[in-house]
């Protein structure tokens, strides 16, 4: 019982530190969604002689003008761009660099309470796997003792089922609010196609790692009560057997003790029932033998 049972906390801590971990690298980063933006050329310059448009230059009438035949998507650049919870950055068209702008600031104004409850809401679920974390490791470092293990096996498990279901609630309320701000975002940053990036895979694996947590927290304290009632029954039932067997041995005792007792005085009634009296000779009639001998033999 005891190896299982720490078995299963291990693997309880496990789950819930990879939860722990992917939340965190998901909270951070900024791939949740990626893409690219299709933003005008610039004009070329000396320093700048490639995806850009040459207007020209007419140096002996400046006044004239000169058409670009570039059309349709020629005249545009498709940058990257990565955005997250707190960021989103999309490269630089006039050098390597990148740009990065708050997303809350992009967000339209009527997502933007949605938006900040879906930031107070992975915080919280930050939290509470924290402190799901830190009941797990409690619980494995005091396996030895049972009753104080499923108390932490079932505070563990609640402060986890809390934090994976706040979890969810916060992955689906950014997502929403991103397809919002894709369509009614600004339009110089508006994506021409996206799709969801590596921190947002990673978002869901936590909420995934964070109810398998749950789920195994559960089982354990679970299967942790069954047992210890098992056990419970067990040693009540030979409890009540043994009293049982003593209390046989006990009455069977009395009875052969009573028995033997009434065979003693039975035994001796019968003994002083066929002891012999002897009769003194005066007292017998001799004549009275013959006719009774006489009458026998007839």
């Amino acid at each position: 019982m005891k190896t299982t049972r720490k078995c299963r906390s291990l693997l309880s801590v496990s789950l819930n530190f990879f939860a722990l971990f992917f939340s965190i690298t998901a909270f951070i980063t900024t791939y949740w969604c990626v893409g690219t933006q299709r933003v005008p050329k610039p004009k070329c310059s000396k320093l700048r002689t490639h995806q850009c448009i040459d207007y020209g230059v007419n140096e002996t009438d400046p006044n004239k003008v000169v058409y670009s035949w570039e059309t349709g998507d020629d005249r545009f650049l498709f940058r990257q761009f990565h955005t997250g919870i707190w960021f989103s950055c999309e490269e630089n068209i006039h050098d390597e660099s990148e740009m990065c702008r708050s997303f809350i600031d992009l967000a339209p104004a009527s997502e933007k309470g949605m938006l900040w409850l879906s930031l107070v809401s992975e915080m919280l679920y930050i939290v509470l796997l924290v402190v799901g974390f830190s009941l797990m490791c409690l619980d494995l470092v005091h396996s030895s003792n049972v009753i104080d293990g499923l108390k932490l096996n079932a505070f563990a498990a609640v402060f986890t089922v809390l934090s994976g279901l706040l979890g969810m609630v916060a992955h689906v309320m950014y997502t929403q609010v991103f397809q919002v701000t894709v369509s009614l975002g600004p339009p110089d940053w508006r994506p021409y196609n996206w799709d969801y990036g590596w921190s947002f895979c990673m978002a869901w694996a936590s909420f995934t790692c964070c109810m398998g947590a749950s789920v195994t927290t559960l089982n354990s304290y679970t299967k942790t009560v069954i047992e210890f009632r098992h056990k419970r029954k067990t040693f009540e039932q030979s409890i009540r057997e043994e009293q049982a067997r003593e209390a046989f041995g006990y009455f069977r005792e009395r009875s052969l003790h009573s028995i033997s007792k009434s065979v003693e005085v039975y035994s001796s009634q019968t003994l002083k029932s066929g002891r012999k009296t002897l009769i003194p000779a005066d007292s017998l009639d001799l004549s009275d033998i013959p006719t009774s001998l006489g009458e026998e033999q007839c």
